[in-house]
């Protein structure tokens, strides 16, 4: 994965839009740069709009929505509006662009960020929603958001600190580092799991414990059921006496009821015989009731015919006075009948009257509507001839004529003025003229934009020459100083090796200094052997200026080893350049033949191209077809016109005739609805003639009904006053007012039959229940019911307290059997579960423990192993006198460096100067990114930290290992300090720089 490009706009501090292109110039010549500026300037922003482009995260913040922008101001730029990041980079599937925005709306409130993927091969979006952009990156790159941050950022600082710790800060540290705190939980859960599992089966060992201590002893269980036996025995005599006694009492109580029941019956019979006393009156009504009740129904007959009489009597008034009321109506009626068609009408010749001033209206209404009609057809033709004309007709129409020929006029002027452009075109065949303009445009824009991309190509590869011709001089000058700073290297290294190894025998020779004390000649040396001593005394002089010459040495060497390093890899990018300059000039010149040969064959009429001034050319054609059109336009809209004018002629008419039979039709009515109006006032007359009618029919059956019953009732008189003289009534009315109306007679009789049947029902019960009482006197005891209680209330106390002696006993019994039923249940369950926690068991053995350090220390020295292996072998390309080791027993806590120079010597890592210790924790920061990628690769670093704390000399060893690591891995590096040593060792710089009001701006120099 490599980054290619990297575009915001108003992203923190940085305001405004901003781009570092990492595939141009100067980065194309020297892939190692700098990222410089003072502190807050915005440095670590640059890292911060790679990591939101691609994954909605930044790593000081986390995930990033739109509540995280407006509670922390983080972000978008202080008073800006809009922002956005985005980072094009290229990975195993493609180029791709992934971008990340977020604007305000017309209100000012922010809205929700968007994300987006572009696919570069093919210039299109990926259909993705904005949530499943980061996931779609992850594929693509191959790393997920922590393993891409370890990866691309190296933080060298965390790893100097890890390389001097402790062996348990070591573990925290390299948690930390690596990420993988997963192992301390996993040993914490191991052992909280193997915890909460066996707390189970303690619980159910203290729980057998706690039944056991409630199990009876053999013996006391061997009483508790002889004593349950006893009392079983005692218990069913008292249940039989006790059933005896019940009885008795019972039997008491029935005796008492029964009295109480021929009490109250005794008591029922005395109020039914104050009742009939109270209905003796009723009963004679009734009885008078029933002497004439043989002919009720022939009273009943008179008492109906009489009120029919009077009832046909009113009816016949009412009939008289509606007769009356429709006479008047009619009179009225036929006055506005004679109003409604302004003429006189007899009665006989209303309903025809009405029906030829209906048809006449009628008719003038439809010669009225035709002419309308008419109008408006005539006016849609108009409308429809006119349709090219921007006109339209009013109310007055001679108005609208004279306008209508002021525009014919001045149409036939406007058409005269472009007949005499378009004299070179043929107008009878406008049609095929215009098709040829717009081919021959469209043909002059087309050659147009070819030459523009020919001359667009000319103007790239003529670039391309340039530069090659920039790059030649370096190209021819590089390698001859190169060969001769490598033989002055070779020299310095020789001479190196030289002073090292004279200054290791002084060395030698002073740890000696003890044993020449001892020598004695004649005896042999512990060391070579030899007899004689010839030093033991008189030593040597040595050479004082060793040291310091070393140093020098050792400082001009590294110095030249720098410049070396820096020379090679800047041949090697200009030879690079120079190569792909080379390909793409060979492909460009390719294309600029191609494409002139199709233009001269395509459009051979511009032969003279470059003096073809194609704006012109275009704007002639353009103005020809628009002049054309503009011409089509005006003669459609002076036919238009002339077929427009006679039509307002033929409606001036038609609207003259329209208005004459509107004037005659409303002299004669002045309604909405002609129909309904002479239909209203037929029917009313219609229904004025059939209630006259009606009423006369109506009033000579009343007369006849009235007759009828008047013989009737004369009839019923004579057959009822001799039946009423034989039960003693004078007349027909006094025989109506002993005739009790029947709901009334209904009720008293129903009154009388319930006093007799009450009366007999109680003479029965108190026959009954006398002969139950005797009977019950037969079986009674001669205690009372005192004495038979206090019995009963003696037994059933011996029975409670045996039978609650006899319960405990029995409960003992089934509580000790069902103690041993659960305790073998509890030990069955327990043995499977012993099994089941088998596993947990062995895992907390192996890595369980309350902090999770067991397992935690074991996962953290394999991770330590690994990255160690990996360090080394980073190492050995940075600088082959190192090895990093884990300490041995006996050695310091903190990591060990292995001293090829010095024979393998073990160091600890404490004793090392500054820029060993940064080679080293660089080794394992490159590592960590190794081992975070895994089958990635990576292409584009960022390191930060570390470089403030280095003195001259270490800077300078430190940037010449980086770009011996860039030379040789072609990776594009940037490092992240405000250190001002690396603006004169790093030409290619990202710079920052602070302005007023907190805001930043950025600058790419080289």
């Amino acid at each position: 994965m490599k980054i290619l490009k990297i575009e915001f706009q108003n992203i923190n501090s940085l305001k405004g839009t901003h781009e570092i292109d990492f595939s141009a110039a100067p980065f194309t010549s020297s892939s190692l740069f700098a990222i410089t500026g003072p502190t807050g300037s915005g440095k670590s922003t640059i890292l911060d709009v790679i990591s939101l482009a691609l994954f909605n995260q930044v790593p000081r913040l986390g995930r990033i929505s739109k509540n995280e922008i407006l509670n922390k101001g983080a972000i978008l730029t202080r008073n800006q509006k809009e922002a956005f990041a985005q980072v094009t980079y290229e990975s195993g599937s493609g180029v791709f662009a992934s971008l990340w925005s977020i604007s305000t709306n017309s209100n000012n409130n922010l809205r929700d960020y968007e994300m987006q993927i572009f696919d570069l091969a093919t210039g299109k979006a990926l259909d993705l929603k904005k949530s499943d952009v980061p996931a779609k990156n992850e594929e693509l790159i191959g790393l997920n958001y922590n393993q891409f941050i370890k990866s691309v950022l190296l933080a060298q600082g965390e790893f100097a600190q890890f390389l001097r710790a402790k062996k348990d800060e070591r573990g925290e540290l390299l948690e930390k580092i690596t990420g993988t705190g997963i192992y301390r939980q996993v040993g914490i859960r191991a052992f909280q799991k193997y915890k909460e599992a066996n707390a189970q089966i303690e619980d159910r060992r203290k729980e057998i414990e706690l039944l056991q201590k409630e199990l009876l002893d053999e013996e006391q269980l061997k009483v508790l059921r002889k004593s349950f036996q006893e009392k079983e025995e005692q218990i069913s005599p008292l249940e039989k006496q006790i059933n005896e006694l019940e009885k008795s009492l019972d039997l008491k109580k029935n005796i008492r009821d029964q009295q109480r029941q021929i009490a109250e019956q005794e008591k029922l019979k005395l109020e039914v015989e104050q009742d009939w006393k109270k209905f003796e009156a009723e009963n004679i009504l009734l009885q008078k009731h029933e002497e004439i009740q043989l002919f009720a129904e022939e009273l009943r007959a008179w008492r109906s015919h009489t009120e029919t009489l009077n009832d046909l009597q009113k009816e016949i008034s009412l009939t008289v006075q509606k007769e009356e009321e429709v006479e008047k109506g009619i009179f009225n009626c036929l006055k506005e009948v004679s109003d409604f068609i302004q003429a006189n009408s007899a009665a006989e010749e209303v309903e025809d009257n009405l029906q030829r001033f209906l048809k006449n209206i009628q008719q003038l209404q439809q010669a009225r509507k035709e002419k309308l009609s008419s109008y408006e057809n005539l006016k849609r033709q108009f409308d429809l001839e006119v349709r090219e004309v921007p006109f339209q007709l009013n109310g007055d129409l001679e108005a609208s004529e004279k306008k209508l020929l002021e525009m014919q006029f001045l149409s036939r002027k406007k058409l005269e003025g472009l007949s005499s452009c378009l004299e070179n075109i043929d107008l009878e065949e406008a049609g095929e003229e215009k098709l040829r303009l717009k081919r021959e445009l469209e043909k002059a824009r087309l050659a147009h934009k070819k030459f523009g991309a020919i001359e667009n190509l000319s103007a790239e590869l003529l670039k391309n020459h340039k530069e090659q011709e920039e790059l030649l001089p370096h190209l021819q000058s590089l390698p001859k100083d190169l060969e001769l700073k490598q033989a002055q290297a070779a020299t310095l290294s020789e001479r190196l090796e030289k002073l090292q190894l004279k200054l290791q025998n002084q060395v030698l020779q002073a740890s000696l200094e003890e044993h020449r004390a001892h020598l004695k000649d004649g005896e042999p040396c512990p060391l070579c052997g030899a007899l004689e001593h010839p030093f033991a005394t008189d030593l040597p002089q040595q050479e004082t200026g060793l040291r310091e010459e070393l140093k020098t040495t050792e400082t001009r060497l590294k110095d030249l080893q720098s410049k070396i390093v820096a020379e090679k890899t800047t041949l090697q990018h200009h030879e690079q350049r120079t190569s792909a300059l080379q390909k793409e000039a060979q492909r460009m010149e390719q294309e600029l033949d191609l494409q002139k040969s199709e233009f001269k064959e395509e459009f051979s009429e511009f032969m003279t191209a470059e003096e073809v001034n194609w704006e012109e050319l275009c704007a002639g054609y353009e103005e020809q077809m628009q002049q054309l059109e503009t011409h089509q336009q005006e003669d459609r809209k002076l036919k238009a016109i002339s077929a427009g004018l006679p039509l307002i002629e033929e409606l001036k008419l038609v609207l003259e005739e329209g208005k004459g039979i509107k004037e005659q039709l409303d002299s004669l009515y002045t309604g909405n609805n002609i129909q309904k109006d002479c239909l209203d006032l037929q029917n009313r007359w219609t229904e004025f003639q059939h209630n006259k009618k009606s009423l006369a029919r109506q009033k000579a059956d009343l007369e006849q009904k009235l007759i009828t019953r008047r013989s009737q009732l004369q009839e019923l008189e004579k057959e009822l006053e001799l039946k009423i003289k034989e039960k003693g009534c004078r007349s027909i009315s006094e025989a109506l007012e002993r005739l009790l109306p029947e709901a009334r007679y209904v009720e008293l009789r129903r009154q009388r039959e319930e006093l007799n049947s009450r009366n007999k029902e109680i003479r029965s019960a108190l026959k009954t229940l006398n002969a139950q009482l005797e009977k019950l006197r037969e079986n009674e005891v001669e205690a009372t019911s005192e004495e038979l209680e206090q019995k009963l209330q003696e037994k059933r106390t011996n029975l409670k307290n045996i039978t609650a002696e006899f319960e405990e006993l029995r409960w003992k019994i089934r509580n000790d059997e069902k103690l041993q039923a659960r305790i073998k249940k509890i030990e069955q369950s327990l043995q499977s579960e012993k099994q089941h926690i088998r596993r947990w068991e062995l895992l907390n053995q192996l890595i369980g423990d309350a902090t999770g350090k067991k397992f935690n220390d074991f996962a953290q020295d394999l991770s330590l192993s690994q990255l160690l292996r990996l360090a080394n072998i980073r190492l050995k390309d940075l600088s082959d006198r190192y090895k990093i080791d884990k300490p041995e027993a006996g050695e310091d806590d903190s990591l060990v460096a292995i001293d090829e120079h010095m024979g393998g010597q073990r160091r600890s890592v404490k004793t090392l100067s500054g820029g060993e210790t940064f080679i080293l924790s660089l080794s394992m920061a490159l590592a960590l990114s190794d081992l975070a990628s895994k089958n990635v690769e990576i292409n584009s670093l960022f390191i930060d930290e570390g470089f403030g704390t280095l003195d001259p000399e270490t800077l300078d060893q430190t940037l010449t290992t980086l770009e011996k690591l860039q030379a040789e891995s072609s990776k594009t590096i940037g490092i992240i300090s405000h250190v001002d040593s690396l603006k004169e060792r790093i030409a290619t710089q990202v710079r920052l720089k602070r302005n007023g009001q907190g805001y930043s701006s950025l600058e790419v120099t080289s």
